[in-house]
């Protein structure tokens, strides 16, 4: 699955951070998006978090946040217009 950032509306501003095995997308300096290889780690609240990894198996508590996102297997269960707008979700809630 690819992933255009930039492509997705209602994602305007941001910025990328280069580590050695993942990029974090910013915005205003806070991480709303990091992409591994196989993965991405995203902000939510609790209540969607604990429902996606109760029917996804592809989705489990992010590495990143702690229980205040999730991780994604990209090759999973969830389609491209899922993960969108999970992105976009994050996107808002970070402030």
């Amino acid at each position: 699955m690819v992933l255009n950032i930039s492509k997705i509306s209602g994602i305007k501003d941001f910025s990328i951070q280069t580590e050695k095995d993942r990029e974090l997308y910013l915005k205003d300096g806070r991480t709303f998006l990091v992409l591994h290889r196989n993965t991405i780690e995203i902000r939510c609240d609790e209540k969607l978090s604990d429902y996606l990894q109760s029917k996804y198996e592809s989705v489990m508590e992010s590495r990143y946040y702690g229980h205040g996102g999730i991780e994604i297997v990209l090759a999973g269960q969830l389609n491209q217009q899922e993960i969108e707008d999970l992105i976009r979700l994050s996107y808002n809630l970070t402030q």
